[in-house]
């Protein structure tokens, strides 16, 4: 992992504090950024959101997608996982800790809003962190690469259905033609350029798709901490009037990436894959694409809702989560390959 990857909570941490005093102290400005908007799409953030996921889609292989047969159990665990499992759970506990456990300490304006927004954040698997809880865990690289094509080839269909079918279910209505703009903005045309310019780059060689992905790894990061100190600045108020949300909003989170990783080792250890797939599996399955989330939230509900804040949360407690996950991976090998049914 390099720097900023290794402290991203700590980059979100100051983000948070840089992003409300910004609100308090420069509020023209702030909400000034706010209000440029098209078709409820906000310019700035919209560019920062390509800057952000367009390096990590370039790291892509779409061309993987034939090896998927190679490991179809560990394959099919993760999609039933991701796409089955880890949206509907995420929907579950999101309505049962902010509507039920803690819903006498939260606004009740923004109930239904939180709730959205832990919905994108699960609606989406991880696609560029991966590659570093794989390598972690001494997974199996074309397995991961392979997984990730697969997921992002699904997620540009069933992103939209899956979002709009959880936020029906939980009542929350559907705003659909903003919903299928940020799909075309954040994935569908970020997912063409992005091989587009894979494809002109290994022209020249693998050595210059390297290079441009050295180069671009910071950049990436910069603007994912730019559009959060963007977020905190409209958030500011309603942080400092309840500091407690974001402790409250990350429980389900929490609960969900635990949950989901668990299933999915559980489930590969039964059906006798090998660690090296098992891992890679359940951090694939317990991780979210949070770029994705943050930009589709900030489209459909706007920067000062209750649906941006519980995606930033998401951004806030990934690395740590994570972190935690590969290290119970890879202490509990022994006892993984102990039980593992021989397939």
């Amino acid at each position: 992992m390099n720097l900023f990857e290794r402290y991203l909570t700590v980059w979100v941490g100051l983000c948070i504090v840089a992003g409300i005093a910004l609100g308090q102290w420069l509020p023209g400005p702030v909400q000034a950024i706010g209000r440029m908007e098209v078709a409820q799409v906000n310019l700035p953030v919209g560019l920062l959101i390509w800057v952000m996921v367009i390096p990590m889609l370039l790291r892509i292989d779409f061309g993987a997608l034939h090896q998927v047969k190679a490991h179809w159990r560990g394959i099919g665990v993760t999609l039933f996982v991701n796409w089955a499992v880890k949206p509907f759970s995420m929907a579950l506990l999101g309505g049962l800790f902010v509507h039920q456990v803690f819903a006498p300490w939260l606004p009740a304006d923004q109930l239904d809003s939180y709730v959205a927004g832990l919905i994108l954040l699960a609606a989406a698997p991880c696609t560029a962190m991966v590659f570093v809880w794989s390598r972690l865990t001494q997974g199996h690289p074309l397995f991961t690469l392979s997984q990730v094509a697969l997921n992002d080839t699904i997620m540009v269909f069933a992103f939209a259905p899956l979002v709009g079918l959880l936020l029906g279910l939980s009542a929350i209505t559907v705003p659909w033609a903003t919903l299928l703009i940020s799909v075309g903005l954040y994935i569908v045309i970020p997912v063409v350029l992005a091989q587009l310019w894979r494809r002109a780059l290994l022209a020249r060689g693998p050595q210059a798709l390297e290079a441009t992905l050295a180069r671009l790894g910071p950049w990436s990061i910069s603007a994912l901490l730019a559009t959060l100190v963007l977020l905190f600045g409209f958030q500011g108020q309603a942080i400092l009037q309840q500091p407690l949300v974001i402790a409250m909003l990350a429980v389900p989170i929490l609960l969900q990436v635990l949950l989901n990783a668990g299933l999915a080792y559980g489930l590969n250890r039964w059906l006798g894959e090998a660690h090296c797939v098992a891992g890679p599996s359940c951090l694939i399955g317990a991780s979210n694409f949070f770029e994705l989330a943050v930009a589709a939230a900030i489209s459909l509900f706007g920067f000062e809702s209750g649906a941006a804040l519980a995606t930033v949360v998401g951004v806030l407690i990934e690395v740590p989560v994570m972190l935690l996950v590969v290290r119970w991976v890879n202490r509990s090998k022994g006892w993984y390959e102990a039980g593992r049914r021989q397939a």
